[in-house]
């Protein structure tokens, strides 16, 4: 028997393995808990205690009057007689139910540059509103304002509408309610982040909360310095980047009728998110439609939410599971083809990672590799999360 040669000894690990993994650990957490599919936008002077009722009623209205059934939304948003009748009873409880997940108050382009009087109004009844929500255990699971940008010179104006806000709610409400969350717009220069985070840090104190703050990715400039080492380096409080098409393609000098999320323009933006912000829990959102129906006919309004599934759809496609609404008909158009997409395909993936785990073919010639069962897994969580 031939003798067996000496193997060469083994090195010894790496002296900065540690140290790297830990940086690893810390900067790609991965996401942890619930994301909204939605976000709804709604002009700070136009906010009261009786909105989010509101648009609950419009949205249930526009559904009894045209998307009676499950033929009626089998025909509107083009999803198979089979799931269809699904798809109607889980918008109807959820319209009922939590008709916004997550709701913004917006002071910035939605709302417009007021005197300082009567923003600081609109501050005080913004703040009277979200105490009266909360107390009535109305208030959505994720709420706050969007502040204006410092891009715009003044972030003065910017601090004082989010300190009053901060401090006016806590006050009325014995403490912050749960799912605060500040949209900061306009990022234009990278300091403007750790500038207002800097903000936060200072207003969180006594507050026995952590404030933190998603950051509009709303212009070609703002592509370049996104990347993991972001959110990192402003000590966790960048929880979300939100896509704002409108300023985006604007931006690029698009013409009007190109200024829409399904533009190529936009898909490369959100690419460029989604890398920058893979593993590091930053939540990603979408933008919006800027439209409503023309009128109170069926075919107006079926024309609408067909516009909007259709984005919504491209939206989900790409890899982004949340976006914004604008008015109370884009809740019908939302819900059904969220819950139509989640529900496509649910059955099978559960089944192939069951076969997965069982270590058995799943049929149908699949072969497939554990990145992938590892996608169809976080698919099954993100729909269980959006199912009603």
């Amino acid at each position: 028997m031939p003798a067996v040669p000496d193997l060469p000894p083994v090195p010894p690990v790496p002296p900065g393995f540690a140290a790297a993994y830990r940086a690893q650990r810390a900067r790609f957490p991965g996401l942890s808990g619930r994301q909204p599919v939605h976000t709804v936008y709604v002009p700070a002077d136009r906010f009261t205690a009786g909105t989010v009722a509101a648009w609950r009623d419009e949205a249930l209205g526009l559904v009894h009057a045209h998307l009676a059934g499950p033929g009626e939304l089998a025909d509107v948003f083009g999803v198979p007689d089979g799931t269809a009748a699904a798809v109607h009873a889980r918008l109807l409880a959820k319209l009922g139910r939590e008709p916004i997940e997550d709701l913004r108050i917006d002071f910035e382009d939605g709302y417009g540059a007021p005197p300082d009087a009567v923003e600081d109004a609109h501050v005080e009844q913004a703040a009277e509103a979200v105490a009266a929500l909360h107390a009535a255990g109305a208030l959505p699971r994720r709420w706050g304002p969007r502040v204006k940008s410092f891009a715009d010179g003044d972030p003065e104006r910017s601090i004082r509408t989010l300190a009053g806000i901060v401090h006016g709610v806590a006050e009325r409400a014995g403490g912050l309610p749960p799912g605060f969350t500040v949209t900061f717009p306009k990022v234009l220069m990278e300091d403007y982040l750790r500038q207002f985070a800097d903000v936060l840090a200072q207003l969180e104190d006594g507050l026995g909360a952590r404030l933190r703050f998603e950051m509009q990715v709303e212009a070609p400039q703002t592509l370049p310095f996104l990347r993991a080492e972001l959110a990192e380096a402003l000590d966790g409080r960048l929880a979300a980047a939100h896509f704002g098409v409108f300023d985006y393609t604007a931006a690029l000098g698009l013409p009007p009728h190109e200024q829409r999320l399904d533009h190529p323009a936009c898909d490369h933006a959100r690419h460029v998110m989604q890398t920058a912000f893979a593993g590091t829990g930053v939540e990603l959102s979408d933008g919006s439609l800027a439209a409503s129906p023309a009128s109170g006919r069926a075919g107006d309004v079926h024309a609408l939410w067909r516009r909007h599934a259709e984005l919504v759809r491209h939206s989900l496609r790409h890899g982004f599971y949340q976006g914004w609404d604008m008015h109370p008909s884009h809740l019908v158009s939302r819900f059904a083809a969220v819950y139509a997409f989640h529900l496509a395909d649910y059955d099978a993936h559960r089944e192939r990672v069951r076969a997965w785990e069982e270590r058995r073919e799943a049929g149908g010639g699949v072969m497939d590799e554990p990145a992938t069962i590892r996608t169809l897994a976080a698919a099954l969580r993100r729909a269980d999360a959006a199912l009603p």
